[in-house]
Parts: C-alpha cells; structure tokens; sequence
C-alpha cells in the first residue's frame, strides 16, 4: 500500500491484513502509542466534518503523531491547484489525508505527492468508513464471508464502497436503491466480479421482495453533500425505503447500521437508529481503529 485512494485497489488479503490490525490496535493501544513518533500528517478538508476530522486527529495523536488541519474549500481550486497542494505538503508532512468532492481531486494529490494519500471521502468512495464497517461486522458476527448485509438507500459514495468491501471479505451485499439512484454500474459489475471469485454475491434491487434475510441493514441519508438535487423529487423517491421495525423484522435483522449523520424521521426511524439493535456509536468509534491500521500499513510501505 502506497495511497488508499478506493477500497477497490486492495486486495482481498490486504483487507484482512487491515482488519487483523485494526483489532490488535484497538486492543493493544499503548503498544503502538509511540509508532508515528515525529510523524506529520495534513488533513486537507473540502467538506465540512465530525467524525473523519476527529477520529484522524485523535488517532494520530495516540500513535505519536502530529496532524494539521487545512481547511481546502478555498484552498483547492481556483486559488491553487491539486498538484501544487499536494507538492508542497509532501515537503512538510509524511501523509497526506483528504476529504475532497471529487475523486480526481485526490488522484492529483497522489500523483504530485512523493507521500501517502488517504481518501477521507470522495464523491466516488468513502473508504475509511467502510473498514470501519467491516471491523465493526467482524466484532459482532466473526467471519464476514457467512455475513449477509442489506445496504438501503442511494448508490452514493458510501455503498461503493461497501460494494467493494464486501466482494474483497466475500460477504453476501445486497443493495436496494430507488430506481434512478443506483450505484455506478461499472463500479457494481468490478465489485460483482470480485465477489464471486470470493465465494460471496451482490445483488441489486428495487423493493423489498425476493431479498434474503439479513444480519444487519445499513442506510445512509437521502441527501449527500455536494449533490443537487431537487428535494421533493428526492423526498417522493425515497420515502418507500425508511428503514423502520417492521422492515427490520420483516428482514430479521439483528442490528442495525448508518454512517451518520443520520435524519430521524427519514430515512430511519428513531426507534431503529436508537434502539439496542443499532450499531451506528460502534461504527463511529471503529473510524478511529480502523484508520489507525491504514497509517501504520501505509507507513510500513513507505518505509519499505
């Protein structure tokens, strides 16, 4: 690992190399409390943030390290442009962790940068969050290639790359989106691929019927940043697929799971998202972990 500019460019051993970490970190933290001594890492920031800013800077803290916050919305762009950015960082700092609207904002960055790249969040992929996924599927339900998952919602950056990580862990992913909101369709027919060749499937949907029961069900809001869209058009669209108790039950699904920021009401009902069965808080706190494991693998190929 150089960059981890998509979930897609892992491999299957990668990612549970990943998680493996993940998991002796979070248990084992004073053992790694000094492993990025002297270390500076940049979190350049397009979009506005909570728990990717906090956990990256908190997790670099406990590893030894130092992070600076650079607020890009008028950084990037017409003042400067991605290469220039990235150039320049890579002669103060050893990483570079990025939160940008577009995907070829952080394909500049790398390309400039002689320093690791991280995607924060992109329009493409949300990376980070979906090891934090998986770290958290693997805590409750142990080997995720005998987990089912049900993502509801749009095919936006979030369920790409669930997509991804499920077809590298062999995981049975099934996506419900309202038509018109799919995820990209080369980006599923990859994510397909990989996963039948992992003994795992995903499969795409437009209801609820002819779906398998499912361990958990994941949502995501109906409004992702950055995106224009007319709100109404969105709000009829979407309405069908609130995840609420009866679809949970209906699924017999055990947890519950969202990245957050989540809209009660919307796209989930209070009851389910702050109910015994929700996961969201574990989710959040394993952003931290399992972005830990990311700089400490990133570091080792720099090293390397």
């Amino acid at each position: 690992m150089q960059d981890l500019l998509a979930l897609r460019d892992l491999s299957s051993a990668q990612v549970a190399q990943l998680l493996d970490l993940a998991q002796t970190i979070k248990q084992r933290p004073t053992t790694w409390q000094n492993h990025l001594q002297g270390k500076s890492i940049a979190l350049v920031f397009e979009k506005p943030s909570l728990r990717t800013r906090a956990s990256f800077a908190a997790g670099i803290h406990r590893l030894g390290g130092h992070s600076i916050y650079l607020d890009a919305a008028n950084l990037m762009g017409s003042r400067e442009p991605a290469t220039d950015v990235g150039a320049n960082l890579a002669l103060w700092h050893d990483a570079i962790v990025a939160r940008v609207f577009s995907q070829t904002t952080l394909e500049e960055l790398a390309q400039a940068s002689d320093k690791p790249v991280i995607n924060a969040l992109s329009d493409v992929c949300h990376p980070c969050q979906a090891m934090a996924d998986l770290l958290t599927l693997t805590e409750q339900l142990g080997d995720l290639s005998k987990v089912t998952l049900t993502y509801i919602g749009d095919g936006n950056n979030v369920c790409q790359a669930l997509m991804s990580g499920a077809a590298l862990v062999g995981m049975d992913l099934q996506l419900v989106t309202p038509e018109g909101y799919e995820p990209n369709a080369d980006a599923l027919a990859l994510a397909q691929q990989t996963a039948q060749a992992n003994g795992g499937s995903i499969s795409l949907h437009h209801d609820f019927s002819n779906l398998q029961q499912t361990d958990a069900i994941y949502t995501d809001t109906w409004f992702s940043m950055g995106q224009e869209r007319d709100s109404n058009q969105v709000m009829h669209d979407f309405a069908p697929f609130q995840v609420n108790n009866d679809l949970m039950q209906q699924l017999g699904a055990s947890y519950f799971m969202h990245c957050l920021p989540a809209y009660r009401g919307r796209e989930v009902t209070a009851e389910v998202i702050d109910g015994p069965q929700s996961l969201v808080l574990h989710q959040a706190e394993n952003r931290l972990h399992a972005q830990n494991a990311i700089l400490v693998q990133l570091f080792a190929g720099a090293q390397a």
